[in-house]
């Protein structure tokens, strides 16, 4: 039997745009870092090494889609390869700062990604 949410969240990324599916990365990143802060704070090292590379795994997603043509794509690089090395970092040391560092990070990025998705679609919308 098919899961109904299962099948929902798979119907709406394979729907989803492109600037959709990025907020719906930034978002995975916020909840696998989430996971692995309270694994930690469950002694649970498995699980809390299982959600910061599944973290881990969706920068290196974003990173590897950037256009390079674009000096917002190399800044984005360097910010993404920034938070790829304290995922590294908190993985290896279970370090809940790193954790909240990259949360907080990811958090500016998916508000100003939504900021920027607004006025697009303002733009859009608005000329009729």
């Amino acid at each position: 039997m098919i899961d109904p949410y299962l099948e929902y969240k798979r119907n709406s990324i394979m729907t989803a745009s492109p600037e959709e599916l990025v907020m719906m990365l930034y978002n995975g990143i916020i909840r696998f870092v989430n996971e692995a802060k309270q694994a930690i704070d469950d002694k649970n090292i498995e699980r809390a090494h299982n959600s910061i590379t599944r973290a881990q795994d969706i920068v290196l997603e974003l990173m590897s889609t950037l256009d390079m043509q674009y000096d917002i794509s190399k800044n984005l690089y360097s910010i993404y390869e920034y938070l790829s090395r304290r995922l590294i970092e908190a993985n290896l040391k279970k370090d809940k700062v790193a954790l909240d560092e990259v949360e907080s990070l990811v958090s500016d990025l998916k508000d100003t990604w939504g900021k920027a998705m607004d006025k697009v679609r303002a733009k859009v919308y608005s000329k009729g």
